[in-house]
C-alpha cells in the first residue's frame, strides 16, 4: 500500500454517549479533500432529517486537510461543520478558527475528529498522539476561555493547543463561539458543544505531517516562489497604502501598511516597517501592520507586534500593550483582529467620552471588547451581534421587552457618556441569564421572541441578507451581482473573500479587468465600483469559481482571508497571479498529480454536496423560492437612483433572478428550482447523495 501523504489518514471518532473512541480511515473521503468536504459527507450520511443543533444525534467535525501541518503558506486553518441553531431550518453550516488547533491535530495523527452523543457531566477531551481520553470537567464549568485553556495546560503542558467554549457556549446561545489560543476563534457552534457538555479540547502530538517522497526540492522551490513573486498583505492586497519609491501603484484601502516611519511602537526595541518591497520575502511578515488599520493611528505606539496563525507570513493579528485594562481587572495585553475590533466598537452605539472614534477611549473600548468576547466565547455573527443591539435600544424595543427590574439594573449611563466600561456591563449581561441574553438567539429568534416585523429585516444599514439570519458579507457591494450570489448560497454569512480579495486589490480597474478576462473569459465578469452592468455568463462564472474556491480553502485547508492568489504585487508578472498554486502544493503534499481543473472539480463536488445537505435539512427542493432570496435594501437603497446607474449599488429584481438561473446553469443544478440534478449529482460522484435526495423525494 502506498504511503499516505498529506493526510494523516486517521479521523478520530469520539463518542460522548458512550465514552467509546475509535479511529477511522479518512482515505474513504479522499475526493472530497478534507476540512468542510469530510464535514459535510458526515453530516450528510449520518444525522436524520430533522434533526436540530442541540439534539444528542448532531454531529461536530473538526477536521482539517492535506496542507494543513505543512508549511504551505497561510495553512493554518480549522474548519468546524454542525447543524447551525441561527437559521430556523438548523441547516448545516461552518465556523472556522485560525492559530495553532489545526496544525497540533495533524501532529497527533488526525486529520478530524467526529464528535457525536452527549455527556451527561461536563468533560474535556485530552489528545496526546494516540492517548485520547475523555476527562472531568467539573472543575472548569462555568470559567471563560482563558482560564480553561491556563487550566488544560496546567495538565498537558505549555505545549497543547486547546479550544474551548466559555460561559454563552455552556448555556446553549446560538451566537457562541470556540476559541483556542486565547483569541482564533470559530463563530456558531459554542453552543452545540455546550450541549453535548464538552468544555474543551487540549491536543499536542509529536508526528511529523509528510509530504510526498521525492517532493522536498519542489516544495521549496514552490514556497520560494510563491513568497517572492506572488504573495500580497492582508486579504492578497498587492500595492501599498502609501505613495512609496519602489511601488508603480498605491490605494489608500490597502491592507499594505508598511512604510517609511510606521512601528511595532511598543516592541522592545520599536520594530519600523519600513518600505517592503515586492519580491522581498523577508519582509513579508512587516507588510500588514493591521494595528492601525483596525485600531487607528494611536494603536501605533500600543503595538507590540503582529502574530497570527501556524504558517502564516502575513502576520495579521495585532499584539497590543494596553496597560488601561487593568482597571477591568485584566492583564495588560489584547490580541484580535479585524471583526473582533470592529464589533465591539459597533457596539458603542452614543460614541465615545473623548469624541473621537480613532481616540483612546476607542481602543480601550474595542481591546476591552475584544478580550471579553472571546472569554466568554460570544460570537458577534459578523458584525450582526451589536446592530442587533443597537436597533434595540435606539427603537425603544429594549425598554419595552426587558423586565423592568433587569432593565434598571443595567448600568446605561455607561453607554450613554461613551465609557469603554459599557464593554464590561454589555458582554457580562449578553453571557448572563437575563432577557438580555436572548439578543444572542440571533435575528431570526430573537423577531420570533419580539415580533421586531419588516421594518427590522428591510432597514438599510441593518445588513440581514435572509430568514437564514446572517448578515451581508460582500454582497452587492462587492462586485454587483457577483457579491449577491455568493451571499445567497450559505446558511451563515459566506465569509468568503474570494471575489473581494481580487475586487480590493487595490491595483486599477483596467489591470483588474484584464485578470478578469482571462481567468473568467471577459473583462466584462467585472464591473467599476458603484457603476454596474446588467448580469452577464461571465459574471456566474466569477461567481461560481468564487463560491467553489471558498468550499475549496475550507476543506484543502486555507485562508480564505488571503487565498486565491488571482494577483500579484510582482510589476515583472504584470501583477498576474497564480491560481493553480492550489493544485500545485496539493499533488507535492499528496503525491495525486492534480492539474487545476481537477482541483476546480473536487471543489465544485463540495459546493454541491453542500447544496444538497441544505435541501435535506430544509426538506424543500425549491431553493430559489426558499432559500435563495435577496433582502429588499439591495433593490430599494438610493431611491432617487436606477440600477445600473454610475453611483449607486441597487441592482434590479429581474436581473438578479437572471443571475441566479445563470448560476444554476453553471453548476448544472435545475434552473428552476437551483436543486442540483440527478445527472450532476452522479456527474461529481455522488450518486449516493443523489438516490438518498430521491428517497427523500428532493430531487428535482
Amino acid at each position: 500500500m502506498a504511503k499516505i501523504t498529506g493526510w494523516t489518514g486517521n479521523l478520530l471518532r469520539v463518542n460522548l454517549t458512550t465514552g467509546n473512541i475509535k479511529t477511522e480511515d479518512t482515505m474513504k473521503y479522499k475526493d472530497l479533500v478534507g476540512g468542510a468536504g469530510i464535514g459535510y459527507k458526515i453530516i450528510f450520511d449520518e444525522v436524520p432529517q430533522g434533526t436540530k443543533a442541540f439534539d444528542e444525534a448532531n454531529k461536530v467535525v473538526i477536521a482539517v486537510g492535506p496542507l494543513t501541518g505543512t508549511t504551505a503558506p497561510c495553512s493554518g486553518r480549522t474548519n468546524i461543520t454542525s447543524l447551525s441553531p441561527t437559521n430556523p431550518y438548523h441547516a448545516v453550516a461552518d465556523s472556522h478558527m485560525g492559530g495553532n488547533f489545526g496544525a497540533w491535530l495533524k501532529f497527533a495523527g488526525y486529520d478530524g475528529i467526529i464528535i457525536e452523543g452527549a455527556s451527561n457531566k461536563p468533560v474535556w477531551l485530552k489528545i496526546e498522539d494516540d492517548k485520547v481520553s475523555i476527562e472531568d470537567a467539573g472543575n472548569l464549568w462555568g470559567k471563560g476561555t482563558v482560564d480553561t485553556e491556563h487550566a488544560i495546560n496546567e495538565i498537558m503542558g505549555k505545549e497543547a493547543c486547546v479550544a474551548a467554549i466559555g460561559p454563552a457556549g455552556e448555556k446553549q446561545r446560538n451566537l457562541a463561539s470556540i476559541v483556542n489560543s486565547v483569541n482564533h476563534s470559530a463563530g456558531g457552534h459554542g453552543g452545540i458543544l455546550g450541549a453535548k457538555k464538552l468544555k474543551a479540547i487540549g491536543v499536542k502530538g509529536t508526528k511529523a505531517v509528510h509530504i510526498a517522497e521525492g517532493k522536498a526540492q519542489d516544495w521549496l522551490k514552490l514556497n520560494e516562489y510563491m513568497m517572492t513573486d506572488i504573495i500580497g498583505a492582508n486579504n492578497q492586497h498587492v500595492v501599498p497604502n502609501t505613495p512609496q519609491p519602489w511601488a508603480e501603484y498605491h490605494n489608500p484601502g490597502s491592507r499594505w501598511t508598511a512604510q517609511l516611519g510606521l512601528f511595532w511602537g511598543a516592541a522592545n526595541p520599536p520594530v519600523e516597517t519600513g518600505e517592503c518591497p515586492a519580491g522581498n520575502k523577508n519582509k513579508v511578515g512587516l507588510r500588514t501592520q493591521k494595528a492601525v488599520f483596525d485600531l487607528g493611528p494611536l494603536a501605533e505606539e500600543r503595538t507590540i507586534k503582529m502574530g497570527g496563525c501556524y504558517s502564516c507570513p502575513i502576520r495579521c493579528q495585532s499584539n497590543m500593550h494596553m496597560p488601561e485594562l487593568e482597571k477591568y481587572g485584566l492583564s495588560p495585553y489584547a490580541t484580535s483582529t479585524c471583526i473582533n475590533y470592529s464589533s465591539p466598537n459597533t457596539a458603542m452605539v452614543k460614541g465615545f467620552s473623548d469624541g473621537e472614534k480613532q481616540g483612546l477611549d476607542s481602543i480601550v473600548a474595542k481591546c476591552l471588547g475584544s478580550r471579553l468576547a472571546d472569554d466568554y466565547g460570544i460570537w458577534s455573527n459578523y458584525g450582526q451581534l451589536p446592530r442587533d443591539f443597537k436597533y434595540l435600544y435606539n427603537s425603544g424595543k429594549l425598554k419595552e421587552v426587558l423586565p423592568k427590574e433587569e432593565y434598571d439594573s443595567i448600568n446605561w449611563e455607561l453607554l450613554e457618556k461613551g465609557d469603554p466600561g459599557w464593554m464590561v456591563e454589555y458582554y457580562g449581561n449578553l453571557a448572563g441569564d437575563g432577557e438580555f441574553a436572548h439578543i444572542l438567539d440571533g435575528p431570526y429568534w430573537i423577531d420570533q421572541k419580539w415580533n421586531l416585523g419588516k421594518e427590522y429585516w428591510d432597514a438599510y444599514g441593518n445588513n440581514l441578507w435572509s430568514k437564514m439570519a446572517f448578515p451581508k458579507h460582500h454582497s452587492n457591494e462587492a462586485g454587483a451581482q457577483v457579491g449577491a450570489l455568493i451571499n445567497v448560497i450559505f446558511n451563515r454569512d459566506p465569509n468568503s473573500h474570494t471575489h473581494m480579495n481580487m475586487i480590493g486589490a487595490g491595483l486599477p480597474l483596467e489591470i483588474l479587468k484584464e485578470v478578469a478576462g482571462e481567468v473568467w473569459g471577459s473583462p466584462d465578469a467585472l464591473d467599476a465600483p458603484q457603476n454596474y452592468t446588467s448580469m452577464n455568463e461571465y459574471k456566474a462564472k466569477f461567481a461560481k469559481w468564487s463560491l467553489d474556491r471558498n468550499f475549496l480553502h475550507d476543506s484543502i485547508t486555507l485562508c480564505n482571508w488571503v487565498w486565491p492568489m488571482t494577483v500579484s504585487p510582482s510589476k515583472a508578472r504584470n501583477y498576474r497571479g497564480d491560481t493553480a498554486l492550489e493544485a500545485k502544493f496539493y499533488s507535492l503534499a499528496t503525491g495525486v498529480e492534480t492539474s487545476e481543473a481537477e482541483m476546480d472539480l473536487a471543489a465544485e463536488r463540495i459546493s454541491t454536496l453542500h447544496r444538497a445537505l441544505t435541501i435535506k435539512n430544509m426538506n424543500t427542493a425549491d431553493m430559489r423560492n426558499e432559500h435563495d432570496t435577496i433582502p429588499e435594501w439591495v433593490f430599494e437603497v438610493d431611491p432617487d437612483k436606477k440600477p445600473f446607474t454610475e453611483g449607486t449599488v441597487k441592482l434590479d429584481r429581474e436581473d438578479m433572478q437572471l443571475g441566479l438561473t445563470m448560476l444554476y446553469k453553471e453548476y448544472g443544478w435545475d434552473e428552476k428550482t437551483g436543486a442540483p440534478t440527478r445527472a450532476t449529482l452522479e456527474r461529481l460522484n455522488l450518486k449516493d447523495v443523489a438516490d438518498e435526495l430521491e428517497k427523500l423525494n428532493l430531487l428535482p
